[in-house]
């Protein structure tokens, strides 16, 4: 049989360096450096899990030419000094160990340097840069705004116009850092040539108002670029591959750099030495929604095209990023419409996604839900993580290891908690059994994948996992002391997810007034025909089972099931509650085609999600519906919601369904009801407090380590 994936597993080349497959892992700022810039155990077991996971490429992502001059991290890569040379060689060698080559991305932040903005230090800029208006602020908390990258402005910039010994000076931090580079053992380097750091400001026909050879037509502007690029050749030597990446637009951006620019600028660069040409694209940070149109795209194959155009333009490799699926990768590559395919965020999830496509076993690829908790990470100047592998970060004090002795574990819920735990228990060599209350798996994460058809892909990966011959699968079976006795386990898992009381508010048990926990019940067959007798009228219930729900076990059959449109509530919705299931509902219905108003108590909607994610969701329910904030709730009514607005004034919106998106609290009964078993119990997920999909992937993993 052929593997579909075959074109991402053929040999490639970068000028001189010869490649065991198209995958590169995409240049990521992670801040898991030291404070002082030096590459110490946590960075270095983190890039070498990657290359286990049998990537072709590594690319290390914003490097700093000038440490600490030119950062926009607390915790960023220098290579301005040889003191750092030792901790980048350990890396290289950690990395060529398990076959794949390393790169590294070099890197001056310019305007967006906001480690010296936060220190005070002067930031290099081609040209005073034009004032941006953003809004993106207003959705963060007082202690999100505390720990804001750059004090958010609390100094006051100190803009230094770079003049001639300047960019003299920015030639020689990248060519001394490059030899750095090659003198530490990495395979090539990157110019990042975009995303308005230094080498794009030059670039940027908005950025570069400059009137002297470096500014004015494109050939003035990429003269930086050049002479950069041209300088670290001639630092390095003809067999050292050298590459930029560089933007195939700038988006939302009058003025900007266009795609007729870019392969301009990627031809100018091909004939100055470049051996391969990687494709990216930024978008002027006004509102959130900007931010996940570039450079970390919400769409998929967002910047497939600018890879495409450029690759007609040039004889060398082309890289394309954004958000590329490795089946669609595959046939672009197979076509010739890019060389190599680089993953970011996918890689966090999962560092084995090359020998899983090998092995043609894509089931067992742990998927990105593009939840952006990652990113997020870097704007409170924290280390990034993902939610879905608890590992990233951590590879250098934690692991999946084979258990000294085999267990019966029990775990009893069948959500992403429970899921993960019997996963990595099962992997780790012990028998399991999964007791899910309800009729199908997943939990709150099926509800959760239909708000936000991302975490679908979650839940079907995990539903995979528990094919696994070491776990027994127990569906609609109550935990009770009789069945732990019956099952003589040796330890119990308890991640039975959490429970949402009904608010005191007049009028919330009227039909058309639903909880969370009943849509959930309804939507994941928990007890649904309970639900559908209480809440739906006869020709509601046949229609519910006539749309195929109590049957379905997937994600994507769910998926296209709700789009006939069927769900139990009106045109009208008024939703309780503006938190991260108040806010992902909304989204859901705005997109299709409800009214939807969210009444949130507080000043700040979305606390619980990612702020990359908040900022796009609740731009999405701003734009296409109603978010009121500092809303509080006095009655339900037959036709509407009664609420009162920050300055008391009583106010009434129109409703023919509502839901009660708040109240969620951990739900410790069956670990009550378990207590006397005499047998050792651990809790995972919403039932030992409220942490959503992050908090059970991360506790799942950790107790299926530990028991």
């Amino acid at each position: 049989m052929v593997n579909p994936y075959q074109a991402l597993l053929e040999p490639g080349r970068i000028g001189s360096m010869v490649l065991r497959n198209r995958i590169v892992m995409a240049p990521m700022g992670s801040n898991f450096a030291e404070a002082d810039g030096s590459c110490g155990e946590r960075i270095q077991a983190y890039y070498e899990e990657r290359a286990k996971g049998g990537a072709g490429l590594l690319i290390m992502g914003v490097c700093s030419v000038a440490f600490p001059h030119g950062t926009a991290e607390p915790f960023q890569v220098g290579v301005s000094r040889d003191d750092f040379i030792p901790g980048l060689a350990g890396i290289a060698e950690r990395v060529h160990k398990h076959g794949a080559k390393i790169a590294m991305q070099l890197q001056h932040a310019g305007k967006t340097a906001t480690r010296d903005l936060a220190a005070g230090r002067e930031m290099w800029v081609p040209s005073l840069p034009p004032a941006t208006k953003t809004s993106m602020m207003q959705a963060l908390t007082q202690e999100e705004l505390a720990n804001f990258v750059g004090g958010l402005g609390n100094q006051k910039p100190r803009i230094r116009v770079m003049d001639k010994a300047d960019i003299a000076q920015m030639v020689e931090y990248f060519a001394a850092a490059a030899a750095r580079a090659k003198q530490a053992g990495f395979d090539g380097v990157e110019l990042h040539a975009a995303h308005t750091y230094i080498l794009a400001g030059f670039l940027s026909p908005y950025y570069n108002r400059r009137e002297d050879e470096y500014g004015g037509p494109l050939e003035n502007r990429a003269r930086l670029l050049i002479e950069v690029l041209q300088a670290v050749k001639a630092r390095t030597g003809g067999d050292f591959p050298v590459w930029l990446r560089l933007d195939g637009e700038e988006l939302r951006t009058q003025g900007g750099i266009t795609l007729e620019d870019a392969v301009a600028t990627a031809r100018m660069a091909v004939d100055a030495g470049a051996d391969a040409v990687s494709m990216s694209a930024y978008a002027t940070i006004t509102t959130g929604t900007a931010f996940t149109e570039a450079p970390l795209p919400q769409a998929e194959n967002a910047f497939v095209e600018y890879a495409k155009t450029v690759r007609k333009a040039v004889k060398v490799p082309v890289i394309a990023v954004g958000r590329i699926e490795p089946e669609y990768a595959a046939r672009q590559i197979a076509a010739g419409d890019f060389d190599f395919v680089a993953m970011a965020r996918k890689m966090l999830a999962d560092p084995e996604i090359p020998i899983k496509l090998a092995q043609n076993r894509p089931q067992d690829i742990r998927p990105c839900i593009y939840c952006y908790a990652c990113v997020s990470q870097i704007f409170i100047n924290e280390r990034v993580k993902c939610a879905v592998n608890a590992l990233t970060g951590h590879e250098y004090e934690a692991a999946v290891t084979a258990a000294p002795v085999q267990r019966h574990v029990m775990v009893i819920g069948g959500g992403p908690g429970g899921m993960e735990a019997a996963r990595v228990a099962a992997q780790r060599g012990h028998r399991v059994t999964l007791i899910e209350r309800g009729g199908r798996l997943g939990g709150t994460l099926f509800f959760a994948g239909l708000a936000y058809p991302e975490n679908g892909r979650l839940l079907d990966y995990l539903v995979a996992q528990m094919k696994h011959a070491a776990i027994e699968v127990r569906l609609s079976t109550a935990a009770t002391p009789a069945l732990v006795a019956q099952l003589r386990p040796d330890v119990v898992v308890v991640a039975t997810g959490a429970r949402r009381a009904m608010p005191p508010i007049s009028g919330a048990l009227q039909k058309h007034v639903w909880s969370g926990d009943e849509l959930r019940r309804l939507m994941t067959n928990d007890d649904a025909d309970e639900i559908a007798k209480a809440k739906l009228s006869l020709a509601e219930r046949a229609m519910f089972k006539a749309g195929g729900m109590m049957g379905v076990t997937d994600s994507a059959r769910a998926l296209q099931g709700l789009s006939k449109l069927w769900m139990p509530l009106g045109k009208k919705v008024v939703v309780i509650g503006g938190g991260l299931v108040g806010l992902e509902l909304a989204e859901f219905l705005l997109a299709r085609g409800r009214q939807v108003t969210v009444l949130e108590e507080s000043d700040k909607a979305g606390r619980e999600l990612s702020i990359v994610r908040r900022w796009r969701v609740i731009e999405a329910v701003e734009q296409h519906g109603v978010l009121q904030r500092k809303a509080k709730v006095q009655e339900i009514t037959a036709r509407d919601v009664v609420w009162l607005d920050g300055d008391g004034v009583v106010q009434r919106t129109a409703a023919d369904s509502v839901v009660l998106a708040t109240g969620a609290e951990a739900d410790d009964s069956v670990m009550n009801l378990l207590r006397d078993c005499g047998v050792p119990l651990h809790a995972v997920g919403d039932c030992n407090g409220i942490g959503y999909i992050e908090q059970a992937m991360h506790e799942g993993n950790r107790i299926g380590r530990l028991v």
